[in-house]
């Protein structure tokens, strides 16, 4: 074990202090930078991961429109957010 403390090869994430960005998973309260592609800037990407807790989603796209859900948060869907 590394001196830290931590394991290596681990998958876990550090803990960080969010907010989180839905399309990256980037931590924006640690002050990661962080890049959109232009489909995520004109809001044609499915947001990915959580931004309550970074996690993540389980997404399904339907031609109706998507449905996220964080292991921890529940479902969001594009109706919710007022995306399509």
């Amino acid at each position: 074990m590394p001196a830290n403390g931590q394991k290596t090869g681990s998958r876990r994430r550090p803990r960080g202090t969010g907010p989180w960005d839905p399309w990256t998973g980037a931590d924006l309260g640690a002050g990661e930078w962080i890049s959109h592609s232009p489909a995520q800037e004109a809001g044609l990407d499915v947001p990915r991961y959580c931004p309550e807790c970074g996690r993540r989603r389980t997404v399904q796209v339907t031609p109706h429109g998507w449905t996220a859900v964080c292991p921890r948060h529940g479902e969001t869907s594009s109706a919710e957010s007022e995306q399509r």
